[in-house]
């Protein structure tokens, strides 16, 4: 054991590298990092000897995790992709991975994994620059969460561009609507019909008055198809107003807005998420809104500061799959731009 890495001598090449692919051959010696060489002494692979002295699994266990941050979580990974049977190497990443029946030297690998626990945050920022290091070389990325009991859930993420098929958006009417407490009013019953059927805007209030939500209203007072006035007065809103009246009601109106407006010009159809713990569920096209499709999509909106808890990351994605949707992220900068994180299997 030399600092940070085990070295291991001529006949470990073909011992161990050449029929397991363990470490990196360089001048006749065979470098494996603290993680490899720890999985190799827990096989009974390899004997390990520091200043002279042999190391039993427990005294080298102790030591590697004095000089590798997260060296334990790091193991339970690495140990469980290798009973998996995956060829695994250190990289860019904690670990490059291989696909089945791939090898280094014979295939290229896969995935790149990083290592995490679900005690620490996982900044938006770091996330973002792990995606963009995998997507330079067409890796997968994938984030191995490890929990308080050492299970592992494995993440996808993935850039999205997600579409739709809803090309009435605009339909050709102007009408005049109330800006309530909470919600915007439409009074006409034909107006009403046409924005709730052609649109899916909204949700009836009865058989002639259609409730809008905050974002529904200001995204149909912009394209002026509705004309908004308060409830004390007959002055009508311009969208600025609009939105600063919102924001008031709304903390979060700003952003939800930008998220709704997008998705909107991406011919999709956003709707409230409450139900599901987000700020949309999405739908590609409604054709009737008496006959609603599943939707497909459970949207979040986030700003690029946002630090990611992982238990609350891990409830959102379990609850979207667990009803056949894709979880995607929205964050908003000067574009809006998706992220899909999905639980996988290795």
């Amino acid at each position: 054991m030399k600092e940070d890495r085990v070295v291991a001598g001529k006949e470990a090449i073909e011992e161990i590298y050449e029929t397991s692919y363990y470490g990196r051959p360089k001048n006749d010696k065979l470098i494996l990092t603290l993680v490899e060489a720890a999985h190799l002494l827990y096989r009974e692979k390899l004997e390990i000897e520091k200043e002279g002295v042999s190391l039993g699994f427990e005294e080298y266990f102790k030591s590697a995790s004095l000089l590798n941050p997260n060296f334990e979580l790091k193991y339970i990974v690495y140990k469980d992709l290798r009973e998996r049977g995956f060829y695994v190497q250190p990289g860019v990443a904690d670990f490059r991975v291989y696909p089945r029946g791939g090898k280094p030297g014979k295939s290229s690998s896969r995935s790149y994994v990083y290592v995490h626990s679900e005690r620490v945050a996982l900044p938006l920022s770091v996330l973002l620059k792990n995606l963009e290091s995998a997507c330079n070389v067409r890796k997968q990325l994938i984030i191995a969460v490890v929990d308080e009991e050492s299970d592992i859930t494995y993440y996808e993420v993935q850039e999205s561009d997600p579409s739709g098929n809803m090309e009435q958006l605009y339909p050709s009417l102007q009408t005049p609507a109330t800006m309530l407490e909470d919600r915007v009013i439409i009074w006409d019953g034909e107006a009403s019909g046409k924005l709730h059927e052609n649109g899916f805007y909204g949700k009836p209030l009865d058989q002639k008055r259609l409730q809008l939500s905050l974002v529904e209203g200001a995204f149909l007072l912009k394209n002026n198809i509705i004309e908004v006035t308060t409830r004390y007065n007959r002055d009508k809103l311009g969208f600025s107003e609009f939105c600063e009246k919102a924001a008031h009601i709304e903390p979060l109106f700003q952003r939800k807005y930008r998220v709704y407006e997008d998705l909107r010009n991406r011919k999709l159809v956003p709707k409230t998420g409450f139900k599901f713990g987000t700020h949309f569920r999405v739908y590609s096209e409604v054709k009737s809104a008496s006959k609603i499709p599943h939707s497909e999509y459970l949207t979040h909106s986030i700003g690029t500061q946002h630090e990611f808890s992982l238990p609350v990351m891990s409830r959102a994605i379990r609850l979207a799959n667990s009803v056949r949707k894709k979880m995607l992220f929205a964050i908003i900068a000067n574009t809006i731009r998706y992220i899909d994180i999905t639980r996988v299997k290795m």
